[in-house]
């Protein structure tokens, strides 16, 4: 993966190298910081970028500072300004992955609550194989952090240890990805993604309660499948073994996109290939998102439009 030319740190856009923060800060220490992930697709015809439910995506950054008890919030407004910002200093014309992030800059370790700082990253993402191959997962013997421990809802940097641990055991046995169960045994989601399964021709999603992130992804997969495939999502505690009964299985998120699953534990889902379902979800998926239907031009906001309207 090749670095930008930026990134944008302490009210400024610099140089890719000089955005650091000190090794001693509770960020560094704790893991007190918490971030975003966006996604920037470029629409060739039309010479612009859409960044994907970026206000959502700025309002739960907002959520995650407060249950974190940051000492002061850094709005979804600044944030947003501050991404634009570096964006458009990159000029970039591919599909992006951006990180924005706000971490404690203190040195009082855990309990500190501040001085706090923004820091904002894009980098360009190539399509993964495994959106049009599928991925190969394994359910975890690690159990997804219940939110009596950890919310896992809030985006807080610490937490990501959880997916670490079950990607790390995952791939050193063979496999692409996790699935994680709650501490119930209930099917929660993947490591760093949510989860749908269809069963008897029905798509099926865990619930918010099951441990899993509040994903704007999710939602969106919920809505596009009503909306454009006229098929209702049925939200409900799934089971493990029917993991292994469903026809077919796939993880949705920022990074993930839409991703299918074709092996859980060494049995094939379905004919272990992506199903009919996952290809259309795919397809209007990446259609909104890019821009080449009109539905939902909320979801999109372009970077250029500024340029693109002083040109004209």
């Amino acid at each position: 993966m090749s670095m930008p030319e930026f990134a944008y740190i302490d009210g400024k856009v610099v140089p890719w190298d000089d955005a650091r923060i000190h090794v001693f800060s509770a960020v560094s220490k704790a893991g007190a910081g918490v971030f975003e992930g966006l996604r920037g697709y470029w629409n060739k015809d039309e010479e612009q970028l859409y960044v994907f439910r970026m206000p959502e995506h700025m309002q739960r950054l907002e959520y995650s500072q407060k249950v974190m008890r940051f000492e002061t919030i850094i709005s979804a407004e600044q944030v947003t300004e501050a991404t634009l910002e570096l964006l458009r200093a990159c000029n970039f014309r591919e599909n992006v992955h951006i990180r924005p992030m706000v971490y404690v800059e203190g040195f009082d370790g855990p309990p500190s609550y501040g001085p706090i700082g923004l820091a904002v990253a894009a980098v360009v993402r190539p399509p993964a194989k495994r959106i049009t191959e599928g991925t190969k997962a394994q359910i975890s013997s690690w159990r997804r952090l219940p939110d009596s421990a950890m919310p896992i809802r809030v985006k807080c940097n610490a937490n990501y240890n959880n997916n670490r641990m079950a990607l790390m055991q995952a791939h050193a046995d063979g496999y692409g990805s996790a699935i994680f169960l709650t501490t119930d045994g209930k099917v929660s989601e993947g490591a760093g993604m949510c989860l749908f399964i269809v069963r008897d021709g029905v798509v099926l999603t865990p619930p918010v309660t099951a441990d899993i992130l509040e994903s704007i992804t999710r939602a969106t997969v919920i809505q596009l499948c009503q909306e454009r495939l006229n098929r209702e999502v049925v939200v409900r505690d799934i089971d493990r073994s029917e993991l292994y009964a469903a026809e077919e299985v796939f993880f949705c998120g920022t990074g993930w996109e839409i991703a299918p699953v074709i092996d859980i534990d060494n049995l094939p889902v379905g004919d272990g290939k992506p199903g009919s379902v996952t290809r259309q979800v795919q397809d209007v998926y990446f259609q909104i998102v890019r821009g080449e239907l009109p539905d939902h031009p909320e979801w999109r906001t372009p970077v250029y439009e500024a340029r693109r309207a002083a040109a004209e």
